[in-house]
C-alpha cells in the first residue's frame, strides 16, 4: 500500500502554515511542523491502514510540502519543486483569497480540537466522482452536509418560511414543488447554507444560515470542481443569470 496523495484538508493546513511564515518553508525540526504532522495524522480522512504506513505525513513530509508551497509561489525567484495539481491549486487559492483560506484552516483546526469533526460520519457527496472535494476540504463539507441533512433543522426552516407567508420555492431558480407536483410536492424543499464553508464554524446552524433550494440547484451548489469552493445560492443565481445572458449573444 502506498502513502495516499495529500488531500485538500491537509493542503489547507500546510498552506496556512506557510502563509503565516511569510511564504517561507519550514524545517523538519520546527515546532510548527511537528505539531502539524501530528494534527494531520489525526484527521478522520484516511483509513487506519494508511495512517499506519511508515512515513505517513511525517515531519519530513510536512516540511517538504511547505517547500512545495514556497517554491511554486509566483513571487519565488528560484527553481520550483515538482508537486501535484492539487498543491498548485491550493497555492492559487491562498494567493487569491488569503483571508478566506486562513479562515478555513482555522475552522479545521477548531473542529479537530473540539472533536466535532471526528464525530460526524462520512457523508455522500463530500467528494465528487473523481475523489476531489471543495478547495476548503472534505471535512468542512462533511459538517455542512450533516447539518443540511438534519431533518429537524430542515423542518424548522420550512416552517419558518411558511409562517412568514412566503411561497416555499427554490431561492435560486424559483422552482415550486407544489405547483409542479401538486399535493405530492406540498411542503417539500431542500436546504443549503447561504454562508461559505469556511465561515460555517463550531456554532450551531441558525435558520437564517440556510436557504431553500430545489434538488437540481442543491446539486449544482455542491458540485466540486478542482480549486473551487462550493457555491452559495447567491453565487449559483449569478451563474444562471450569466449563462442566460451569454445565451442571448
Amino acid at each position: 500500500m502506498r502513502i495516499p496523495a495529500w488531500t485538500e484538508d491537509e493542503l489547507v493546513l500546510a498552506g496556512a502554515l506557510v502563509v503565516k511564515n511569510g511564504w517561507r518553508e519550514l524545517r523538519t525540526n520546527d515546532r510548527e511542523v511537528q505539531e502539524l504532522s501530528e494534527l494531520i495524522r489525526s484527521l478522520p480522512i484516511h483509513s487506519p491502514e494508511e495512517r499506519a504506513l511508515p512515513g505517513f505525513r511525517s515531519p519530513d513530509s510536512v516540511s517538504r510540502k511547505t517547500t512545495d508551497f514556497m517554491t511554486n509561489h509566483a513571487l519565488h525567484a528560484g527553481k520550483a519543486t515538482r508537486c501535484g495539481k492539487p498543491t498548485l491549486l491550493m497555492i492559487d487559492a491562498f494567493s487569491d483569497r488569503e483571508a478566506e483560506m486562513l479562515q478555513a484552516a482555522e475552522a479545521l483546526e477548531e473542529g479537530i480540537a473540539s472533536g466535532e469533526l471526528h464525530r460526524i460520519p462520512q457523508q455522500p457527496d463530500e467528494v465528487d466522482e473523481s475523489g476531489a472535494s471543495a478547495i476548503e476540504g472534505r471535512l468542512l463539507a462533511r459538517r455542512a452536509l450533516a447539518r443540511e441533512r438534519d431533518p429537524k433543522l430542515r423542518a424548522l426552516k420550512i416552517k419558518q418560511v411558511q409562517r412568514s407567508g412566503r411561497p416555499l420555492r427554490c431561492e435560486v431558480c424559483n422552482f415550486d414543488f407544489a405547483h409542479t407536483y401538486g399535493d405530492l410536492g406540498e411542503g417539500y424543499i431542500e436546504v443549503h447554507h447561504v454562508t461559505p464553508l469556511y465561515v460555517s464554524g463550531a456554532r450551531e446552524t441558525r435558520l437564517d444560515d440556510l436557504a431553500c433550494v430545489c434538488a437540481n440547484c442543491h446539486r449544482m451548489c455542491h458540485r466540486s470542481r478542482p480549486g473551487e469552493s462550493w457555491r452559495t445560492p447567491a453565487a449559483l443565481r449569478e451563474r444562471i443569470q450569466k449563462s442566460a445572458q451569454d445565451g442571448r449573444h
